[in-house]
């Protein structure tokens, strides 16, 4: 039995990796804006806070932590021209600076641990450069660069690691995906000709965060139906 903590782990993809990791019998501890929905499970503990806006208190968690997975993320796709600062700004903040914000206070708690791990998310945009993209493509893209300087400064310690998805059916996607006509259309893009779902890259999650992934640090995982790789 490990301790693992997911920020963002309410809904979606934090979702699942919350409920895979309770029920590999794991003490899963989530932070998040919203209150939880799987408070009848005894190994899942809910800590409410907006890691962007609020100071990370860690006194709540356990002294040792074996695993962090930061899941906030955005969909914020307009023209460059329509973008203002804020916007680049609120993606950084959700997406990096979030990231940032916990991963100090709870380095500590990841040193205890005999294998610790850290699972962060990127976007297949990075790579693949994606029209409409910039903002959250630009901040996704220093996640990128923060698990790579993580995972060489953290090392042999700490092991760092990132998934870069392509769209995947969550509610943060519910407005790229809201009619069968979109998710077709969504689908038919990748080579494997479907958006992925949640649960496949909360299991990509749960393997960077075990035992099964001990040789893996400082890279970034593309769990993306095909997309940044092939072109059929």
């Amino acid at each position: 039995m490990k301790n693992y903590l997911v920020v963002g782990g309410t809904s979606g993809i934090g979702q699942s990796i919350v409920r895979n990791l309770a029920n590999l019998k794991h003490e899963v501890y989530i932070i998040s804006r919203k209150g939880a929905d799987q408070s009848n499970l005894p190994n899942i503990h809910h800590l409410m806070a907006d890691v962007v806006a609020d100071e990370i208190d860690v006194s709540a968690l356990p002294d040792e932590i074996d695993g962090v997975v930061y899941c906030p993320g955005s969909i914020n796709l307009k023209p460059f021209r329509s973008l203002k600062i804020a916007d680049f700004q609120n993606e950084f903040e959700v997406n990096f600076l979030g990231a940032v914000k916990v991963l100090q206070a709870v380095q500590k708690k990841l040193k205890k641990s005999q294998s610790p791990s850290v699972v962060l998310f990127s976007t297949v945009a990075v790579q693949q450069g994606m029209a409409f993209h910039a903002s959250v493509a630009a901040a996704k893209g220093a996640v990128e660069g923060l698990t790579r300087s993580l995972a060489a400064e953290w090392a042999p310690r700490i092991r760092v690691n990132c998934i870069a998805p392509s769209l995947t059916d969550t509610p943060l996607a519910e407005r790229l995906l809201s009619t069968p006509e979109k998710k077709e259309s969504a689908g038919n893009r990748h080579p494997l000709k479907r958006v992925g779902t949640a649960d496949e890259i909360a299991q990509a999650a749960c393997f960077l965060l075990s035992e099964n992934s001990s040789w893996m640090t400082g890279q970034v995982l593309g769990i993306d139906g095909g997309l940044s790789a092939l072109k059929v």
